[in-house]
């Protein structure tokens, strides 16, 4: 009998220990802040399908690292990914950089296109896809989404734009940096450090706020005033994910502006960085969008 005890508390310290191990591998998935298991697109069979390139565009205060999450967990399911950078000065001379990258690279010739984009990239996107038959497919994350006519400071205008934090007294908002070769009147905005997080970053950690803080790349005064060409959404298939904890672009108008592009949209539980704090959602709206194109 104290032979059968003793090899059974053996056993239970086993699987005691193996629970612990277990455990804390996945606290340190957890603290490493990159994309688990969970995050994974399993069940979207692509058996006969062929894969688009995704082209990703950050927006303004950030730079292309911001869709790092994002990236790992597409490439890991087998997809192209380019994330170019966004000059962030003007809404003509970003869409026209993205425009010649989309049709000007011999990497993309022939390749049919997911093209992504987030806050101030979604602008960006609608412009710089009008003319180029490989976009197949618009994500629009936590974006603004223009019609012809149309800046950001007028949709943030408009009564669904109440409340965002980058409104207001502009004095308040940002630290102006003027820039060689600025046009009268434009300076770089960089957003103050005090809005940084509770604005900007909300929902992240301190930490991650204040890395993302530290390297924000400043968006050029006039592209608030930029007014948008003909709209992309008018032609090609587009989707959105809506963070119902934005502050920056209050969740109505997001709803808003997606709604009257006829996107396929998606609410996730976030700020306005889900791509960050809600990867694997972001994710799986931008594979949703790839399947369609197949």
């Amino acid at each position: 009998m104290s032979t059968i005890i003793a090899t059974r508390s053996g056993q239970l310290r086993l699987i005691i220990v193996t629970a612990i191990v277990a455990l804390a591998g996945l606290l340190a998935a957890v603290v490493a802040g990159g994309p688990s298991r969970a995050d994974s697109l399993r069940g979207l069979n692509w058996a006969g399908k062929t894969r688009p390139v995704i082209v990703l565009e950050h927006g303004a205060w950030a730079d292309s690292s911001s869709w790092d999450g994002v990236i790992r967990i597409l490439t890991r399911e087998g997809f192209t990914v380019y994330a170019p950078p966004n000059p962030l000065h003007g809404l003509a001379t970003d869409s026209a950089y993205l425009h010649d990258f989309l049709t000007e690279n011999a990497a993309l010739a022939g390749e049919p296109v997911v093209l992504v984009g987030h806050s101030y990239g979604g602008a960006v996107i609608t412009d710089a896809a009008v003319g180029d038959p490989e976009v197949k497919a618009l994500v629009y994350v936590d974006a603004f989404i223009p019609a012809q006519g149309e800046s950001i400071g007028a949709l943030l205008a408009r009564p669904q734009g109440a409340g965002s934090c980058i409104g207001g007294d502009p004095t308040a908002v940002f630290n102006p940096v003027p820039f060689p070769g600025a046009p009268q009147g434009d300076a770089d905005l960089y957003l103050q450090p005090g809005k940084f997080r509770s604005c900007f970053a909300s929902g992240l950690s301190a930490g991650e706020a204040a890395l993302l803080a530290a390297t924000q790349r400043p968006l050029a005064g006039n592209a608030a005033t930029d007014v948008s060409g003909a709209a992309a959404w008018k032609t090609i298939p587009s989707w959105a994910v809506v963070g119902t904890a934005d502050k920056v672009i209050p969740p109505a108008l997001l709803t808003f502006m997606a709604r009257r592009a006829h996107a396929r949209i998606t609410d996730v539980k976030a700020g306005h960085l889900s791509l960050i704090s809600k990867a694997g959602a972001v994710a799986r709206v931008i594979v949703k969008a790839a399947r369609a194109t197949s």
